[in-house]
Order: structure tokens, then sequence, then C-alpha cells
């Protein structure tokens, strides 16, 4: 548990840090979300790759430890509240009810590219990923 909770502080340390470093990004919403999640994607993905195998172990284990399900649970609707926060401090037009869908996508994501072999991730497939998880939670209903 104090696992898990270790790595939500890292990545919204993460955030902050990406927070600070897109000032200068300049574009839509969905333009300006696409970048930042490129980046979080491949900076997970590579840099933080055991970190977040971590997290996706504790997700399975969880499934046969109720208490870390409680716990994880917890931290996702935590995650939630940082991440919508998050996309109003950087004044990004996207709607609170959008947040469960886009972190669902990432997280998906995220496991898609942890769990490829190393070396594989490169810039193109994260900005790939990103502008898919970006149109598909963002697109508004069909």
């Amino acid at each position: 548990m104090a696992a898990a909770q270790r790595v939500v502080e890292l990545h919204q340390a993460d955030m902050d840090a990406a927070a600070q470093d897109s000032t200068g990004l300049i574009g839509t919403t969905i333009e300006r979300t696409v970048e930042l999640i490129a980046g979080s994607l491949l900076d997970a993905a590579t840099i933080h790759r055991a970190r977040y195998l971590a997290i996706f172990e504790l997700r399975m284990e969880s499934m046969r430890r109720p208490v870390l399900a409680e716990t994880l649970a917890g931290l996702m609707s935590s995650m939630e509240s940082f991440t919508t926060a998050h996309h109003s401090s950087l004044e990004l037009q996207i709607a609170p009810e959008a947040v469960p869908l886009l972190m669902i996508l990432y997280g998906g994501a995220l496991f898609t590219l942890v769990s490829a072999p190393p070396g594989t991730v490169t810039d193109g497939l994260a900005l790939g990923l990103a502008t898919a998880i970006v149109r598909g939670a963002l697109a508004g209903p069909v």
C-alpha cells in the first residue's frame, strides 16, 4: 500500500513538473493536452518504467487482496481530483466528467507501453497514443 501511495506521489510531482515546463505550449486545449499526455506516457514508459510496472503488479495483486483493492481505489479517486485540478490550473477546457475516461485510456496505453520490450517505445508512438486518448475522451457524444 505504501508503494502504491509513493508511486502516486511521484506521478503527481511529475505532473506538476510538466505543468511548469508547459508554460510555453500554445494551441488549443486538445493540442496542449495531447502534448502533455504524450510526454507523460513517454517518460512513464521509459525512464520511470520500473515504477509503473510496480503499479501494474499491485493492481494484479489487489485482485487477491481486498484491502489493497480498497487502497488503490482510494488512490484513483484522489488522482481523479488531482488531475481535474491540474487541468484547471493549466486553463485546459476539460470537463471534470471527462477525466475518468482520460485516466482509463491513459492507463491502458501506459500498460501497453510499459509491457512492451524495452527500447521499443518512441516519441511517435507516445504521440499517436496520446492523440487517440484525447480525441476519444474529449470528442463528445457520437
